[in-house]
């Protein structure tokens, strides 16, 4: 009975199925959502150079003269005041020649008293007509020698003490030890770096610029510091120096960075980083790293057309990788959409639903409409 029943509806459902509308085409597009971005311009980023603190003025102590090193007084990272002796030179040959040179001013000064008392008496003998004008002019003649003689013998007993004195080395002024480059025992020429002295005040951070950026920068660019050991907190700061000339093995420029260190408090020898603000007015725009992809070594992203809110490839030129995002140095306009994510998963033409990292549509009529 039931299977007669069913034999006999079948021609009816054959019926209604042939009066249904058909299921859509498996191989019909649909619109799918994708994260859609817009660049950010070059201003908003932060170029980053590692540095360390140092003082402003680090002056290469040394000897005036040269000599055997008999005892080194200090070490790296010792405190020092000004007059302080660092180190002294073996100084016997010097003592020599210090007693050497009180010696010939002894000589001197007794030849210079005796050339006097002979000027006197001839003085008398010539005012009574007893000696002639030129034996007198001859007395006279060494009296002035044995005077010059005199000057001179004192002139080297002077350089002699200033010789002794030279053979110790006395701080220039209060600070730290910062380079040690000679040890006792050793012998040193005159001018030779013994110690290399961080002098208390002013300090900076020192950074190596790339060559191919030297050109961004300038004496009195204002930057920002911040200290590894205080991170987020940023100091204003200056570039205060640029050396004219590139290290010749790390092909870099050291530039000088001063700031405020009654503000900041950096020690020597610590961390810091300086940022540097990239030129807004160049503009460069930039792009998360996600947005961009490649092929066959030519980088590009995908291009949202507004109106179609259709994908379209756009090859680009890159500039250097950050850490999230790449500036974009052509190719790209800053009122553009482009794909922020699944790069890999879309294809020429292909039909999107623009939405924001919240999976939120993205009005793009309201969007355009501001931009006119």
């Amino acid at each position: 009975m039931f299977r007669s029943l069913v034999i006999a509806a079948l021609p009816f459902c054959l019926a209604l199925a042939a009066c249904t509308p058909q299921d859509p085409k498996e191989g019909e597009d649909k619109p799918r959502p994708a994260v859609m971005v817009q660049p950010q311009t070059a201003g908003a980023q932060r170029d980053i150079y590692p540095g360390e603190i140092h003082a402003r003025y680090e002056p290469a102590l040394s000897f005036r003269i040269g000599g055997k090193i008999s005892r080194r007084l200090v070490d790296v990272g010792d405190r020092v005041k000004k007059g302080q002796p660092l180190a002294e030179l073996d100084a016997k040959d010097l003592h020599l020649q210090l007693d050497s040179a009180r010696a010939q001013l002894s000589s001197a000064e007794a030849d210079h008293r005796l050339a006097k008392n002979e000027l006197t008496r001839y003085q008398k003998l010539l005012s009574k007509q007893l000696i002639s004008r030129s034996q007198f002019d001859t007395v006279e003649s060494r009296f002035e020698a044995s005077a010059a003689r005199l000057e001179q013998a004192q002139a080297q007993l002077d350089v002699a003490r200033n010789q002794a004195k030279y053979a110790i080395l006395k701080a220039p002024q209060d600070g730290v030890i910062a380079r040690r480059l000679a040890e006792s025992g050793q012998v040193v020429a005159a001018g030779q770096t013994v110690f290399t002295l961080a002098a208390d005040g002013d300090r900076e951070v020192r950074i190596d610029l790339p060559e191919q950026d030297i050109g961004h920068f300038e004496v009195g660019q204002v930057l920002a510091v911040e200290l590894w050991s205080r991170p987020g907190n940023f100091f204003p700061a200056r570039i205060r120096e640029i050396s004219p000339a590139a290290d010749t093995t790390s092909r870099t420029f050291e530039a000088r960075v001063a700031f405020d260190n009654r503000e900041v408090g950096a020690e020597l020898g610590q961390s810091a980083r300086v940022f540097v603000d990239s030129d807004a007015a160049s503009g460069t725009v930039s792009v998360p790293l996600s947005a961009v992809t490649a092929d066959n070594g030519q980088p590009y992203v995908w291009v949202l057309d507004p109106l179609q809110q259709t994908l379209h490839k756009r090859l680009v030129t890159l500039g250097p990788y950050g850490e999230e995002t790449v500036p974009i140095l052509s190719g790209l306009g800053p009122d553009e959409w482009v794909l922020a994510a699944g790069t890999h998963l879309v294809r020429e033409g292909q039909r999107i639903r623009p939405v924001d990292r919240m999976n939120r549509p993205i009005d793009l009529d309201r969007k355009l409409a501001h931009q006119e």
